[in-house]
């Protein structure tokens, strides 16, 4: 395999707490060397001038649909999407038909993802049978095929036994367990967040505290398991409290926020579009606020797009009858620039990050960091870039963005994947 040389790019590495001009050679699909004036001898070379050189991001809640919904999204059209967005690494939530809550799935995942996936693809396994609540899923057999976690994600598992049991076998099996955090009785017929908006729509709401139970009982059964426990999409600041108190006492704790949550408040919804709706929904600008803090003080570890596609056909319905969620992985960067960074709310470092140390870390994945010997995964992003996003010119499959036509500052502009490259702008 040829060398490949990224040249006078600023290199951000939390993870080896590395912050400086530098080169970075990559040879046989491995990080090489990283430093200063490296030699070019053999390689092909990319001018990372002005642009930041990172670990490759890690995106640790997706939704590829494959097997069983390819209409909307299949592995090979998210995972180039991925790619487009900056991503050398995504996680498949297990909602897929038939659910991923076997080993026989789980290796098809990773079968399918190998032949046609132009990024790095790991299976979050499910926590019960067909995410039914009921039954706990093969999670060791599971785990030996090649999952990462396990959750339910959009199915959350109501009964506290079951979610106590799915605890203890994830901490013997050192697997975390990742939950869609939302009391169903508490939310149910819901469709926007409960509040002031809600009410001048005529649209049933969802309230916070759907949310903050969720969280609270999670909390406590994973102090009294000792697993690790990963709140997905935080959107409330509640939950934000909780989950920086939790880590505060040692806990092992996490959570993830999604750029829709930290860039968009129920108020800035344009009515009716369904666009807009997704789960958990867009909260208000409390909510938002607090979300954004957590994310500078430390009680978030990681930033998660839940790309979550759905056909044209589906989504473009009445908001009331129409399904929730959007899709986010071209967008991601962009946003979190735009609103965390060039806001002064976080470093670069910082968000570096939280896309790649922090959910390598949660993950357990030999991945995050351009260490010499490594998987050689690498995001290049400028954080200057003025482009636009064309939804329709997305690698996805699904069209369902809030974003479409929007002009950000800053983006990805090269992505490489086990040394070559997966995209360029």
């Amino acid at each position: 395999m040829a060398k490949l040389l990224i040249r006078n790019g600023r290199v951000i590495d939390p993870a080896s707490r590395r912050d400086e001009i530098a080169d970075v050679l990559i040879e046989n699909g491995f990080i090489a060397a990283a430093g200063p004036n490296l030699d070019t001898t053999g390689a092909e070379q990319f001018d990372a001038s002005g642009m930041v050189v990172a670990p490759g991001f890690i995106d640790m809640h997706t939704h590829l649909r494959e097997p069983g919904f390819e209409h909307a999204e299949t592995i090979e059209s998210g995972s180039r999407a991925a790619a487009a967005g900056g991503f050398t690494s995504v996680c498949a939530m297990p909602n897929t038909a038939p659910v991923n809550d076997n080993a026989t799935v789980t290796r098809y995942i990773i079968e399918r993802a190998r032949h046609s996936a132009v990024v790095n693809v790991f299976p979050i396994g499910a926590i019960t049978k067909d995410s039914a609540g009921e039954q706990l899923a093969n999670i060791g057999s599971m785990k030996e095929a090649g999952i990462v976690a396990i959750s339910d994600d959009g199915r959350p598992v109501m009964n506290a036994r079951v979610m106590r049991r799915a605890m203890e076998f994830a901490h013997a099996f050192s697997l975390p367990v990742i939950d869609h955090c939302e009391d169903l009785h508490l939310s149910a017929g819901g469709d926007m967040n409960e509040g002031l908006e809600s009410v001048r729509r005529g649209l049933r709401g969802i309230p916070a505290a759907s949310e903050d139970v969720m969280v609270a009982r999670d909390i406590l059964l994973a102090g009294h398991t000792g697993a690790h426990f990963h709140v997905a999409h935080l959107s409330t600041q509640n939950a934000a409290s909780m989950v920086q108190a939790a880590r505060e006492r040692g806990l092992a704790v996490t959570a993830e926020v999604t750029p829709h949550h930290f860039s968009l408040s129920d108020a800035d919804t344009p009515p009716y579009d369904s666009n807009y709706k997704m789960k958990p929904p867009l909260r208000s600008r409390a909510d938002v606020a607090a979300v954004v803090d957590g994310v500078a003080n430390g009680a978030v570890s990681a930033i998660a797009t839940d790309h979550a596609p759905h056909a044209g056909s589906e989504k473009m319905q009445e908001f009331e009858r129409c399904p929730f969620g959007i899709i986010g992985l071209e967008t991601a960067i962009g946003l979190s620039l735009e609103c965390l960074v060039h806001t002064g709310k976080i470093s670069l470092n910082r968000m570096v990050e939280l896309f790649t140390a922090g959910p390598a870390r949660i993950l357990n994945l030999d991945r995050g960091t351009l260490a010499v010997g490594v998987r050689a995964d690498v995001t290049i992003f400028d954080p200057e870039l003025i482009w636009t996003y064309d939804v329709n010119q997305s690698f996805s499959k699904s069209k369902n963005s809030p974003f479409d036509d929007h002009t950000f500052r800053g983006g990805p502009v090269a992505t490489v994947v086990n040394g070559s490259f997966a995209w360029r702008r």
